[in-house]
């Protein structure tokens, strides 16, 4: 039997075969990996660019203004004042009295009626006369038992307690008449603005129709109301209109008055949180605004005086649009209110 020994060379034979074969693969292992690393760039690439251009958008800076409306400072009266309720009163009164005791017959006014003097107001019937109602006696004693009461003075009828036949005693109340002429407003003061009321004073009398009437202070009455704690000053209206009792008005009292002071409208004025510190934004140019802190003055319904700094009447100051700006603004011009 022969025997046939291996040699080396045939183990190895394998071993180069793959070698061999991977060495054939290399291009095209290379080619694809090139296409997949190329197709990778291509899909990143248009990814890239939005990115670039928020990028661009953010770098940018917008140029914002805020609208606002102008005003100019104005030169004139300006005056401090209190307004106080005050309350129509009559403070004459005459009260009507039965002068016998009986029923009243006839009832010739009603509330709200003026009256003159010597005026019949009632017919009062005795009770006795009412009881006999014989003709003969009437005949005989030449008297029927009616009684005139009549007004003791000219003026408003204000209250009416008695009616057709309603039974009267002697003494006892009809009606109230009130003066016309003793007709004034109350005006309810509280203590501490006491030093600001003065006897001769003049004031206005603002009514609830919006009406204004002149009035002068009068006099001052010497108690206090206990619920209230206000003092009572009579004020005394010029004018011929009959108002009604217990209506309700508001008394204007100057308590300042300035000639030739700068105002401001109270809009233009800002202040703080607490009210300590107040400005207005002033225009340097027709874009730009700037803080000016400013000392208040006296103050209107509609307008604040500006002690300090002196404003020429050039000057630009912003109306509405003002809040929250900052000491630096840019800001756009919508229109102004007449003032420039």
């Amino acid at each position: 039997m022969r025997v046939i020994a291996s040699r080396p060379c045939d183990k190895a034979m394998p071993k180069m075969r793959v070698i061999a074969r991977l060495c054939e693969a290399i291009p095209q292992l290379l080619a694809t990996s090139a296409s997949l690393t190329l197709l990778v760039l291509l899909l990143a690439i248009p990814g890239c660019k939005p990115k670039e251009a928020k990028e661009d958008e953010g770098e940018k800076t917008v140029d914002a203004r805020t609208p606002v409306t102008l005003t100019s400072v104005s030169k004139g009266l300006i005056s401090d004042s209190i307004a106080l309720n005050g309350v129509t009163s009559f403070l004459k009164k005459n009260t009507v009295k039965s002068s016998a005791t009986g029923y009243i017959q006839k009832s010739d006014v009603k509330v709200g009626d003026y009256v003159e003097q010597g005026q019949v107001l009632f017919t009062v019937k005795t009770k006795e006369a009412s009881a006999y109602t014989s003709p003969a006696l009437d005949s005989i004693l030449k008297f029927n038992g009616k009684f005139d009461i009549k007004a003791t003075g000219s003026g408003i009828i204000t209250e009416l307690d008695k009616h057709d036949d309603d039974y009267v005693a002697d003494g006892e109340q009809l009606c109230i008449i009130a003066q016309k002429s003793s007709q004034v407003f109350l005006l309810n003061v509280p203590y501490e603005f006491n030093q600001e009321v003065h006897i001769g004073e003049a004031c206005n009398i603002e009514l609830p129709d919006k009406s204004v009437l002149s009035g002068v202070i009068d006099a001052k009455l010497s108690a206090m109301d206990p619920v209230s704690q206000t003092e009572s000053f009579v004020v005394k209206a010029t004018t011929d209109k009959n108002l009604p009792e217990n209506l309700i008005a508001r008394i204007r009292l100057l308590k300042t008055i300035k000639s030739n002071a700068q105002a401001l409208p109270k809009e233009a004025v800002l202040t703080d949180e607490t009210e300590e510190n107040f400005w207005v934004m002033k225009l340097i140019n027709d874009s730009t605004a700037i803080k000016v802190p400013v000392t208040r003055g006296l103050e209107t319904s509609g307008k604040v005086e500006i002690l300090t700094p002196h404003f020429a009447a050039s000057d630009r100051i912003i109306l509405t649009g003002n809040y929250a700006l900052p000491d630096t603004a840019l800001v756009e011009i919508i229109k102004t209110d007449g003032h420039e």
